[in-house]
């Protein structure tokens, strides 16, 4: 048998239609008939009806019709359902023959032509003999018919030709050769399939009516035969309720016939093909509940039903069919309609069917495990005469015997060696990735990312037994990343070894590097054993040298990779290999850490890198180099020592080896460059080497301060823990208890000069008001380039900036042509002690809050680390200024100083304000006392102004 015997039948699985026969049309050498043909099956459109059209030759011979059985009294079945049998009534047995002829109704030779007619009809009836096949005849005219009752000459011929041809009126037809001949066409269709289906109907009463001659004693196989064949005429007929329920009957009557080793093939077989058709209509008629049901219902009945122990393989390759083939039925609704969910999508029966595939891989390894002198026998017993089984499901060597008891046990141990030597040249793998494939896409497509990555592994390992090992790796790799994330660590060894070998045996020195690195790490749950030895491997690899294989390889593969890793050796290459470290977890971790967030830019810039290894042994780096986002600062941050081929070398103080447990730390510092101020300084990258020059090199590269695919898992879980670390040595400190802190701000040297400022409050508007600047060194050097900025501070009202101006000059009233904010003045230099003074006068136009800025900055030499910089400091001072009117003042005192003038004061009018003070000098003096002014410098007619500016 070949391995395809688990397909199902092609005319099992397509929709069955009415089987029509077309004769008399010759769509070679004929464009009226080549168009007829066309008109039936190009372009068939979903409304029209469901008929299969076929051209033969009028004298085409049909499957001859057995003689009719009138009584089953002697009658034993020889099987259930032969093979010949669907595909006989789809294709090659039609329910209906239409003799398609040219001939109009005013034909002059007419009773020749209706001769030649009534002929052709003869011969296909003599062709159908014995069969319920209908025969119609369709008349090709040129000319456009009259209505019905008009034509008396076509009505006359009509019935003198259906007389010749002995048919009745309703299977004559014409079909007129006119541009609406896709309309007359279709009409036919009609036609032809209510013939179709009387057929179909008339079919399904001569099956039914063989019942009343069965017993259920030795005719058991008929009744299921008949049930199907019922079934089956239904579904020609598009009765698919009616066909349902007989596949049902059917399907029930098969689980009733006694099984035995000898017939539980062919019982699986049938009940097989029935669930099939079942589940399909069920589909159909939108009800997948019930198709699911039907389905758990018929693997539930037949998974235990294995029969011979020799041949367990049959019964998993027959079991991962019938999943495979829901899948398929599932996944064909979907796509017209159907709305699956997560939990229930065709993707689990898949699955199920690659399980029941990889099942079948192993018992065939362990059932067809013959030695290599076994031969496979001859004659072969699994041929057969005509090339093909007589009934489905039975053996060739012994079909149509029925009987429990073997014959020939020899015969028998033949045939399974022959069954069992085919199973072993079958592809199991191509099968079961096929299937998990399948599965995979399913899963994606109803977002399962689990069941997806589960089955991909399963896929990868079965690349991996194929020695297909590039897929094999790009599958496993794939979902590697899935498996870090989530933590899943037994699975990711698992994992990581399968793929560690493929690399080795493909001898891809950067994967193999890669996988031995993780493998070695805290996720790897790998022996201790198991550890060194790769490490062993690993240090073998770096030093050029060919790695031992991988246990468990195929010796042939084995062989061939050590041939390949002798040729990495000899050719040229780079030997210099980066693996980026976040995307992993390799047996080393990293932290850097800054020790403040902010640097003044005369103290030096310092942090901290520290690594710990989880390898079995103490392993020796040979450089450790940290990178900013100022790439000048990375000369500064080097460690490098000669790297020691053996990696079992004590460590000694102050080199890069690492041992085991322990948190290595090292410190770094330099000095920012003053252009960096109030810039961040990142580490954007720390490389941790392993290797040499006269080796390969390996190059840890962890992105920022350093973390793996795990630190963040890791740390969420370490801030969650209430279990108390151990004490440890005061040079020593917990790998958990260390934060990650990548950047730092370089900030300006903190000044040494004090800035004061002095006024008197309040101010007036239009008035020169004075703020005096105190500006005094301490610094132990010359402060150089001092520069002053005073004024209005921005950020404030748009009006406020423009109704104040500030100017160094009081001998002068300013104007709008004045700044609000005076930029970067000279002032010199100031040595150390002096003290200085400026005068900065205020014009504010409008009354109001206003803050004011003053900004100092200079430059000073600094000595840090030994090296000389020059750095830039600042310091800035702010007031707040309250302007007023000149008037409110006077009034706001006067009112204070004489109580009982509040209410006279409240209810005159601001234009005798100016008498009340000229009619009263002493109330000019105190006013003017109180503002520190002379009155000399605020005459009468000036606060007349006022009042009348603000009236």
């Amino acid at each position: 048998m070949s391995p395809s015997q688990w397909d199902f039948p092609v005319e099992l699985c397509c929709r069955p239609m009415a089987f029509v026969t077309l004769t008399g049309l010759d769509v070679v050498y004929n464009a009226v008939h080549r168009a007829v043909w066309d008109a039936f099956c190009a372009n068939r459109r979903a409304d029209r009806v469901p008929i299969s059209f076929k051209v033969l030759p009028g004298d085409h011979e049909y499957p001859k019709c057995r003689t009719k059985r009138t009584t089953y009294e002697w009658y034993i079945p020889k099987g259930i359902l032969k093979t010949g049998w669907m595909n006989k009534h789809l294709n090659l047995v039609p329910a209906l023959v239409v003799v398609f002829y040219e001939l109009d109704w005013d034909e002059p030779q007419w009773k020749e032509k209706q001769s030649e007619c009534a002929t052709r009809v003869e011969i296909v009836r003599q062709s159908l003999q014995g069969r319920n096949t209908k025969v119609a005849v369709v008349l090709i005219q040129k000319k456009t018919p009259l209505p019905p009752g008009e034509d008396v000459i076509a009505s006359e011929r009509a019935a003198a030709l259906c007389n010749a041809c002995d048919l009745s009126g309703k299977s004559l037809f014409v079909l007129p050769h006119t541009d609406h001949l896709v309309g007359y066409i279709i009409r036919l269709e009609n036609a032809f399939y209510e013939h179709a289906q009387t057929y179909y109907y008339t079919e399904i009463r001569r099956v039914k009516s063989h019942k009343e001659y069965l017993n259920k004693t030795t005719h058991q196989l008929l009744f299921v035969r008949h049930q199907f064949k019922i079934g089956f005429f239904s579904e020609l007929k598009q009765d698919t309720q009616n066909a349902l329920k007989n596949y049902r009957t059917a399907y029930n009557l098969v689980h009733e016939l006694r099984a035995h080793e000898t017939n539980i093939l062919e019982i699986k077989t049938m009940a097989g093909f029935i669930n099939y058709k079942i589940c399909r209509l069920c589909f159909q008629h939108n009800t997948p509940l019930d198709a699911i049901a039907q389905f758990r219902k018929h693997i539930d009945l037949c998974k235990k039903k294995i029969g011979s122990a020799e041949l367990a393989f049959e019964h998993a390759a027959w079991m991962s069919k019938q999943f495979q083939a829901f899948g398929d039925l599932f996944d064909e609704a979907i796509k017209l309609g159907l709305t699956a969910i997560q939990t229930q999508n065709p993707g689990f029966y898949y699955q199920q069917a690659a399980y029941y595939a990889q099942e079948r891989k192993q018992l065939a390894s362990n059932l067809c495990n013959h030695e290599s002198s076994v031969i496979y026998p001859n004659p072969d017993p699994l041929e057969t005469q005509t090339g093909m089984l007589d009934f489905y499901g039975q053996r060739p060597w012994r079909q149509g015997i029925l009987s429990f008891d073997l014959n020939d046990p020899e015969k028998e141990k033949v045939g399974i060696l022959a069954l069992q030597l085919k199973e072993r040249k079958v592809l199991h793998s191509e099968l079961i990735i096929t299937l998990l494939s399948n599965a995979v896409a399913q899963f994606k497509k109803y977002k399962c990312p689990r069941m997806k990555s589960h089955l991909m592994v399963q896929m990868g390992e079965e690349y991996y037994d194929t020695k297909d090992y590039t897929k094999a790796l790009k599958l496993l790799d794939y979902v590697l990343c899935d498996y870090r994330s989530e933590g899943w660590w037994t699975l990711l060894t698992s994992i990581l070894t399968t793929a560690l070998k493929c690399s080795y045996l493909m001898a891809q020195i950067k994967d193999y590097l890669t996988y031995s690195l993780e493998l070695l790490g805290r996720a790897s749950t790998l022996k201790e054993d198991q550890k060194s030895r790769i490490e062993k491997n690993l240090i073998k690899v770096l030093m050029n040298e060919n790695p031992d294989p991988e246990p468990e390889c195929d010796t042939a593969s084995v062989k061939a990779a050590q041939k390949l890793w002798t040729d990495r050796v000899s050719l040229a290459g780079s030997n210099i290999f980066t693996i980026e470290v976040q995307d992993f977890i390799p047996f080393v971790q990293c932290k850097a850490k800054f020790l403040a967030p902010s640097f003044h830019v005369d103290t030096p810039v310092q942090f901290d890198i520290c690594l710990k290894a989880d390898c079995p042994h103490p392993i020796r780096f040979s450089k450790l180099c940290v990178s900013f986002n100022n790439q000048e600062y990375n000369q500064y941050c080097v460690v490098e020592e000669a790297y020691q081929k053996s990696d079992m070398e004590p460590p000694s103080p102050g080199t890069l080896c690492l041992i085991p447990g322990n948190t290595k730390k090292f410190t770094f510092k330099f000095v920012a460059k003053t252009e960096d101020v109030g810039k961040k300084i990142e580490i954007t990258s720390v490389d941790l080497i392993l290797g040499g020059e006269n080796g390969r090199c390996l190059i840890l590269n962890w992105h920022g301060g350093g973390g793996d695919a795990a630190s963040s898992q890791e740390a969420l879980l370490a801030a969650r823990s209430f279990k108390r670390r151990p004490k440890l040595p005061d040079n020593e400190v917990h790998w958990d208890s260390l934060a990650v802190q990548t950047s730092t701000m370089v900030i300006s040297r903190v000044p040494n000069i004090s800035v004061q400022l002095s006024h008197e409050p309040p101010a007036l508007t239009n008035e020169m008001y004075c703020l005096v600047v105190t500006i005094q060194s301490h610094e132990k050097t010359v402060a150089k380039d001092v520069k002053l900025t005073a004024g209005l501070k921005p950020g404030q009202d748009a009006n406020l900036t423009q109704k104040t101006h500030v100017t160094l000059n009081g001998t002068e009233m300013c104007d709008d042509s004045y700044p609000a904010l005076l930029t970067d003045i000279p002032v010199g230099d100031l040595q150390p002690g002096e003290k200085l003074e400026k005068t900065l006068y205020i014009h504010c136009g409008t009354v109001g809050a206003r803050m004011f800025l003053v900004y100092v900055s200079y430059l000073v030499s600094a000595t840090i680390e030994g090296k000389e910089i020059i750095c830039k400091c600042h310091r800035d001072e702010t007031v707040t200024v309250e302007t007023v009117f000149p008037f409110e003042v006077a009034v706001k005192f006067v009112s204070n100083k004489f109580e009982h003038l509040d209410k006279v004061f409240l209810d005159i009018p601001f234009l005798l304000m100016t008498d009340i003070l000229s009619a009263s000098p002493w109330a000019l003096t105190i006013v003017t006392s109180q503002l520190q002014l002379s009155p000399s410098m605020m005459p009468m007619d000036h606060l007349e102004s006022y009042v009348e500016n603000d009236r």
